[in-house]
């Protein structure tokens, strides 16, 4: 496998195998491959790879590290979430970091991941613990911040501590109230999902490619590219809808 292009793919060398050296430039390889492709899915909603393969490269890049915790690099992919705002929307700094959901992909995840719960609510390694799961809409992280019962801004996740201030936009989601009802904090930010449903975005596809438009390649950046228009009329006409959980 040559240094100049490591691969994650099924011809990938094991990493096991691998010598500092060659990890070293792995490491260097996927922080490069892996900010490509955020700024592709996250910065232009127009990725290049499917989410798979997405995935393949950070749970490289992340066994990697585990094996070599010395060649973790200032810019590893593991120490970041999404992408820097674009160019051409404000900048929201958020109060508490909008951070990201981990995947896992084989049992040893979850059985790590409730090991962790238990040493975190110091319980017995014997006792149970109780999960609540449910399903999670794929579409664009969104942070709400109400002042007296009224929506002030609206902003994107971004690189998880600053965002996009796309306010204007916001305000034109059907579903989503500009005034909170009944007794409400002073001050309270709303967390929650900017998504397009799966009819909506059949149809929203159809409609561009029926004006010889460039359509999106699934509803979640769909979702994310109507949203980030400059111009709030273009997102107003998009089937945008929004799910607070937070």
């Amino acid at each position: 496998m040559p240094s100049s292009e490591p691969s994650a793919g099924a011809n990938a060398q094991p990493v096991e195998s691998l010598s500092p050296e060659q990890a070293a430039a792995e490491l260097a390889w996927l922080a490069s491959e892996i900010k490509r492709h955020d700024e592709a899915y996250h910065g232009r909603d127009d990725p290049e790879i499917t989410d798979a393969e997405y995935d393949a490269l950070r749970q490289r890049n992340e066994a990697i590290e585990e094996l070599f915790p010395d060649l973790r690099r200032d810019d590893s992919p593991s120490q970041s979430v999404g992408a820097t705002p674009a160019a051409g929307f404000a900048k929201v700094t958020h109060r508490v970091p909008m951070l990201s959901l981990s995947n896992a992909f084989k049992d040893q995840d979850v059985t790590d991941f409730l090991a962790s719960i238990r040493r975190f609510l110091m319980l017995e390694d014997d006792q149970p613990v109780d999960i609540v799961a449910e399903a999670k809409i794929d579409g664009l992280s969104m942070s709400l911040l109400y002042e007296n019962g009224r929506l002030v801004t609206g902003a994107t996740r971004g690189d998880g501590v600053e965002g996009e201030d796309v306010t204007a936009n916001v305000r034109t989601i059907g579903n989503l109230p500009e005034e909170l009802s009944g007794p409400v904090p002073d001050r309270v930010e709303v967390r929650g999902e900017v998504f397009i449903r799966n009819a909506d975005f059949r149809d929203l596809n159809d409609r561009l490619a029926a004006e010889d438009k460039k359509t999106f390649k699934n509803p979640r950046n769909g979702a994310a590219g109507s949203l980030r228009q400059k111009d709030p009329s273009i997102t107003a006409g998009r089937p945008l809808r929004f799910l607070a959980y937070a």
